[in-house]
């Protein structure tokens, strides 16, 4: 990929998910998201955050957790979801060190005992991100209120944070969830870049790429948002495309015709 780079004047391959927290794109959705989150985990409450996949969920989780200082909060992850109540238990037992425990009543006892022992022993106040929570089960979403219900309900311990795509909200309008739904202190929606905000994705992208010009004619960048909507996953995945095909032809700018060209040799 050498000569792919030198091409175009590039130190690194641009539009990979490789980009360092602070040199992330910065946008209105995504500070005003940040910042939500931050004023939930110090309230000690908890949150869930739900955008389509490629709309910014992960970078969003990922500069929460820089926010948040070590010395006062214990942040813990975990992305295995489609389980039972009981295994789902034993994966969040293992990612906060909780005791191990052989039924379910006691895997809950473990889990509040450990948050307790976080917040009232260790000093440090826990925070618990459960990711692609689409994926769980409504019984095991349902557990939510339980991991978080101490002393009665009468004081606030531990922030779980739900991240998923929009079925997740489906799920949280149910009967059956409406418990959870309640203990959300904010629904926090991710929307796709505009098409103003896409032009200056592309242009960051570029830039930290170590590229001193943008590589796309006006055609080009208006022809990636028809096609993305402002889904930064595609956008990646097709300006790379597009700067390859590019690439390929001798061009040093990407014009329309390139990115409909890697649009077509991207569908299978």
């Amino acid at each position: 990929m050498s000569e792919f780079t030198s091409h175009f004047g590039f130190h690194s391959i641009p539009f990979t998910c490789e980009v360092p927290i602070e040199k992330r794109f910065d946008a209105e959705p995504f500070s005003q998201a940040v910042d939500t989150l931050c004023r939930t985990v110090h309230r000690r409450m908890c949150a869930a955050l739900i955008g389509p996949a490629g709309s910014g969920k992960t970078v969003t989780l990922r500069t929460l957790r820089q926010r948040l200082p070590e010395a006062r909060y214990q942040v813990r992850y975990l992305k295995v979801t489609d389980l039972s109540k009981r295994d789902m238990c034993r994966e969040i037992a293992t990612v906060v060190h909780a005791r191990p425990a052989g039924t379910y009543p006691a895997l809950v006892r473990n889990l509040q005992e450990r948050f307790a022992s976080c917040m009232n022993i260790d000093g440090l106040r826990p925070v618990l991100i459960i990711d692609e929570a689409h994926d769980m089960r409504p019984d095991v979403l349902s557990m939510i209120r339980l991991l978080t219900n101490f002393e009665m309900d009468s004081q606030l311990v531990v922030s779980i944070l739900l991240a998923g795509q929009p079925r997740l909200r489906t799920f949280l309008q149910r009967d059956t969830t409406a418990d959870v739904a309640r203990r959300l202190a904010h629904c926090i929606p991710l929307r796709p870049l505009s098409r103003e905000e896409t032009t200056r994705y592309i242009q960051h992208r570029i830039t930290i790429a170590g590229g001193s010009c943008l590589p796309f004619d006006t055609g080009a960048t208006e022809a990636l948002y028809e096609i993305s909507r402002g889904n930064m996953r595609a956008i990646d995945l097709l300006a790379l495309s597009s700067l390859e095909v590019a690439w390929q032809s001798g061009q040093k700018v990407v014009d329309a015709t390139n990115v409909t060209e890697a649009r077509r040799l991207s569908i299978p």
